[in-house]
């Protein structure tokens, strides 16, 4: 079984604890980025000790590299793998792509702080905003915490493959400070003190900073807003001018949906709040830099709001995904049309009934009907919507671009699309993913994003939206699709935004290049063959909940704390990752 209660790990005998590594023959791509260079990499003890020509050297082991590139391990700094760690020793699927290093606990949501008898709260906030099955978090956590340090310390003990570093989210600080009153209301002088102290106390045993929610995107199962919605802005305020006070901590946020809006009243009242909070605490502010939608105002404030905090005086970083920002389609997991009545029924039967179904004229034809003329109300966040056929691609063939839209295959055969999309399940066995654009429709914006200097590729939501949607692999679709295919970037380039950018924004000082005395978290891949593997769908998380799983070909091996974690795809059995504090704790 994939997933361990509490992370307890058997580990594999082909697990490798190294005391010498030599890496032999590679382009060593620094993450400086500086032209590559042919050299050898000797790790010690779990630290680069020296990189040079060490032909006259002898290790315990060896890799050798040569026609492969050696580079830093790859920072996502936008993740949710808070439950996940409890079960899975390995950070999946994250690993099978080259990052390293994850941090966790953005938009607001964190296990803890949570009192012992109000779990259920923390878990409201997770299940829909972040599509993490309540059964799993029942079945495979040990809940030994209430504090947010005290989670820190579970963490630290905690068997894992990579490294992590987490915030503490504003959804559980309420929670924690107002119970049932957090979905509710706003918070009064008490409330605040007892998050203030929290936060305080959270930053100073290691946490990395702040994390709320103001999007529309983030509600509970039952159809209200996750708790850090209810908050008034002065509560924001007062906990990011607590870490300005204290000299520490990052200020993450998922915005309101004013910071896109086409009333220019709403829009600068929105930036220039932010601008001035960021501006007044010195506090480093962070956000997704999707593009929503296809006009200027779904993506150029956006920059506008990266670029007046940074010219202001203030810190800013944009996370900006690399491809389409998608939900997954398929039979087996969801379509948008499942809630239509004449799709509900149908979708409760099994795989065969359904092709079964889809083959009978008369069935195949309601059902068309129903998907073009149906309501399918309001979707939130990377549930599916309302088909928009110009944006659902099927994955035929690869995982990587080009793709060819259903709009575009209805057109050239002058058919329905709805009928041509029933054909490609079919064809495929009902086997087959699509892919529904949500946002970043339009690959020349998310080019223009990816190019701007405060922009970090990351943002993978790993660890959560697990039947929705499969971004571990961004890093591997930046260097297969962006760096090979488009050569929109220098290997160079996209290396170095991917390590070096993220590892010294937030504060990771001992890794994020390839330096004598710097951590051994080191990547070995092919540059010429480096990409996703195409998704699929397992059944294996605690209490038998499905989740999706991507690996990636091209890596060699990938390496933490100089331990090799994967190798040729496979994971080894070592669990070698550490738990990164922040600077109050170092």
């Amino acid at each position: 079984m994939w997933w361990t209660r509490g992370g307890s790990l058997n580990q594999s005998k082909r697990g490798v604890k190294m005391g010498e590594l030599i890496i032999r023959g590679g382009t060593v791509v620094d993450g400086t980025g500086r032209p590559g260079e042919i050299s050898d990499v000797l790790v010690r003890d779990g630290i680069i000790t020296e990189i040079g020509n060490l032909s006259g050297r002898n290790a315990e082991r060896e890799i050798n590299a040569e026609g492969n590139i050696v580079s830093p391990g790859f920072v996502d700094v936008h993740t949710h793998m808070d439950a996940q760690i409890a079960w899975d020793p390995l950070g999946e699927s994250s690993c099978f792509h080259g990052v390293t290093t994850a941090v966790m606990g953005n938009c607001g949501f964190t296990l803890a702080p949570v009192r012992s008898d109000e779990r259920h709260l923390v878990v409201r906030n997770l299940e829909r905003a972040e599509d993490i099955s309540a059964d799993a978090m029942a079945a495979g956590i040990d809940w030994s915490w209430e504090t947010y340090p005290e989670y820190l310390d579970f963490v630290e003990r905690t068997p894992k493959g990579i490294n992590y570093a987490g915030y503490v989210g504003h959804s559980a600080l309420r929670t924690w400070a107002m119970g049932e009153r957090a979905f509710e209301e706003e918070a009064n002088e008490d409330d605040l003190r007892k998050m203030v102290d929290q936060l305080r106390e959270s930053i100073e045993a290691g946490a990395m900073g702040f994390t709320t929610s103001i999007s529309v995107n983030h509600a509970t199962s039952d159809d209200r807003p996750v708790a850090s919605r209810i908050a008034h802005w002065d509560e924001i305020d007062a906990l990011v001018t607590e870490m300005g006070r204290i000299g520490a901590g990052i200020f993450e946020l998922a915005n309101h949906h004013h910071l896109r809006s086409r009333d220019p009243e709403k829009r600068e009242t929105y930036i220039s709040r932010l601008v001035d909070l960021a501006v007044r605490t010195g506090v480093p502010v962070t956000y997704g830099m999707l593009a929503a939608g296809q006009g200027d105002n779904g993506w150029k404030p956006v920059i506008e709001l990266l670029d007046r905090i940074n010219n202001g005086g203030g810190r800013s970083w944009g996370q900006v995904h690399t491809r389409y920002f998608g939900v997954l389609l398929s039979f087996a997991t969801r379509l948008p049309f499942d809630a239509l009545p004449v799709w509900d029924e149908l979708r409760t039967r099994s795989l065969a009934e359904q092709r079964a179904a889809l083959a009978d004229t008369s069935t195949r034809s309601r059902l068309v009907q129903e998907a073009n003329q149906g309501d399918y109300g309001r979707s939130i966040g990377a549930e599916t919507r309302k088909p928009e056929w110009e944006h659902i691609y099927p994955m035929e063939h690869s995982a990587l671009p080009p793709f060819r839209s259903i709009a575009d295959r209805a057109q050239e055969l002058n058919q329905d699309p709805m009928e041509v999309f029933i054909d490609i399940a079919l064809k495929h066995d009902l086997d087959i993913f699509f892919i529904q654009a949500a946002a970043n429709q339009d690959q020349d914006v998310v080019l223009e994003l990816m190019r701007h200097p405060h922009a970090i590729p990351t943002f993978s939501d790993s660890g959560a939206h697990v039947t929705q949607i499969m971004d571990s692999s961004l890093q591997t679709h930046m260097l297969g699709h962006w760096v090979r295919n488009q050569k929109a970037f220098t290997l160079e380039e996209a290396v170095h935004r991917m390590t070096q950018v993220p590892a010294q924004a937030w504060g990771f000082n001992d890794r994020g290049i390839l330096v004598e005395g710097k951590a051994a978290d080191i990547n070995v891949f092919d540059a010429a063959t480096v990409g996703p593997n195409m998704p699929e769908l397992v059944h294996d998380l605690p209490s038998g909940a499905p989740r999706l799983r991507q690996t990636a070909t091209g890596f060699a091996a990938t390496i933490v704390n100089g331990e090799v974690l994967v190798e040729n795809g496979e994971p080894t059995g070592s669990t070698p990752g550490h738990l990164l504090r922040g600077p109050l704790a170092q």
